[in-house]
């Protein structure tokens, strides 16, 4: 059986994967960067630092000393396929891709970070029709907050180009901006998914919105206020949450009224358990279990497959 390596070093996160040929499945191996607590997040030469140190131990622990059968490999070389697009976190990845592809004799392929988001929900829920026609895609994450207009395409399999955005603060930075702030270890979205759980509360949140892009600068202002108020962590947590909804709702109304497209949500944010469920109960869309829409490589290692085909015929 073949395998397709793919390797992701993003802000977050130290990962890689093995796509298996003829329904072999993913196996993905990952380790979250340190965050020191309190702080919101790694200066890049930090991240890169880590991810120099961890590859070597998470590539051993996903080969487990077998590399028979690697056919490619492909890795995430920035965060965005679009010009400019640039993170030094990414080039610990492509040097390791780099090296274990020349060992090995494979082709070599480059992925965007986000291409990968998209690819994983794809995979992991084995929603291979996609790839076929046109969709829309929201990536949901600390770096990004776009609705993307996504379209096969034969060279890339397909391309990903933004039809809305914030205008500011991304939804990931909100939500690890309040659980920092309500004393949560970042990235916080887990623990402040729980909390919000545990709030009764119902609001009514208004989206600031130009267009159809959002801006969610203000929401930090209102929950800061909150918090300066006495207000419990559990509706701290549910306002923000809620808050990340309305915009995310008002850009999908937006582009809905345009094409009128199937919908797929990718990126960490999109694991909340809040968040799925508005959008399960109100639209038809594509959600990926957890592990696949936080940071991972499995996106990128089903995109080195797919491109693995055109290149060995």
């Amino acid at each position: 059986m073949y395998k397709y390596l793919g390797i992701d070093t993003s802000n977050y996160t130290t990962s890689a994967a093995l796509y298996c040929q003829d329904g072999g499945g993913i196996k993905s191996v990952k380790k979250p960067l340190p965050v020191k607590p309190g702080e919101r997040g790694l200066r890049q030469s930090d991240a890169v630092f880590h991810h120099t140190v961890g590859l070597p131990q998470v590539i051993n622990s996903l080969f487990d000393g077998n590399t028979d059968g690697i056919a490619a490999v492909g890795v995430s070389n920035a965060p965005t396929a679009r010009q400019g697009s640039y993170m030094p976190c990414f080039l610990a990845g492509v040097s390791v891709a780099k090296c274990v592809s020349q060992i090995l004799k494979t082709p070599y392929f480059e992925f965007s970070h986000q291409v990968g988001h998209i690819a994983a929900v794809i995979a992991g829920e084995k929603r291979f029709e996609l790839l076929e026609k046109e969709f829309v895609a929201f990536h949901l994450s600390g770096g990004t907050t776009e609705a993307l207009l996504v379209k096969p395409d034969r060279d890339k399999i397909f391309t990903a180009d933004p039809f809305s955005q914030s205008l500011d603060l991304n939804a990931g930075q909100v939500i690890d901006r309040a659980g920092v702030m309500l004393g949560l270890n970042f990235p916080c979205g887990a623990e402040l998914d729980r909390l919000s759980l545990n709030s009764d509360r119902e609001f009514k949140i208004k989206p600031s919105v130009k267009g159809a892009d959002c801006s969610l600068s203000g929401v930090e202002n209102k929950f800061r206020a909150m918090y300066e108020s006495g207000e419990s962590k559990e509706d701290i947590a549910k306002f923000t949450v809620m808050s990340v909804i309305a915009a995310a709702e008002a850009m999908l109304n937006c582009v809905l009224k345009e094409h009128n497209l199937p919908v797929l949500f990718s990126g960490g944010v999109s694991s909340n358990t809040l968040i799925r469920k508005y959008f399960n109960e109100r639209y038809e869309c594509v959600f990926a279990s957890p592990e696949y829409c936080a940071d991972n490589a499995a996106g990128i290692s089903f995109l080195t497959y797919l491109k693995s085909k055109d290149y060995y015929g």
